[in-house]
């Protein structure tokens, strides 16, 4: 069995005025988060993952913020087309882990969401996709409320 690891990052700045949509689902918050797209860190993360285990780069490869077509982008049409990618190269998706970093708002009664939605555009079943919540303790850009950030790993499997 021929399988790929591929990891993922991504931070943004919290400002007023911006919508905060964190794994596709739009989360009731004071600030949004700050980018050329909807900037959306949790599926920018798993996006970067999934380029990564295929050794195409990253996000900004294919959807730079150079680029005025990808202004206001959703994050999730985006990952679809790293999804087409993904089959287009016979691989498919064993499972996702990701942890987002943010002192505020709450996350855990919106994990379930996130993973779902994620889910649907990956087309896996929420359990093979893992999003976990974290502060910072207060440390750091996340913890100071300035941001927040996210990880992913994605396991890909070749399939026939």
């Amino acid at each position: 069995m021929e399988i790929r690891i591929g990891n993922g990052y991504d931070i943004h700045r919290l400002v007023e005025d911006r919508p905060l949509i964190l794994g596709g689902v739009h989360i009731p918050h004071s600030k949004g988060l700050l980018g050329h797209s909807d900037a959306d860190v949790l599926t920018h993360a798993i996006t970067d993952a999934l380029l990564g285990a295929l050794s195409l780069g990253d996000i900004g490869t294919y959807f730079p913020p150079s680029d005025p077509q990808w202004a206001g982008a959703d994050s999730l049409k985006l990952l679809d087309q790293v999804y087409q990618m993904v089959r287009d190269r016979h691989w498919a998706i064993v499972n996702i882990d990701s942890v987002v970093i943010a002192e505020r708002p709450k996350l855990k009664p919106h994990i379930a969401d996130m993973r779902s939605t994620l889910a649907q555009v990956l087309k896996v079943a929420p359990e093979q996709i893992g999003v976990k919540a974290t502060t910072n303790e207060q440390l750091g850009p996340t913890g100071r409320e300035e941001g927040i950030a996210a990880y992913a790993v994605a396991l890909i499997t070749a399939s026939p």
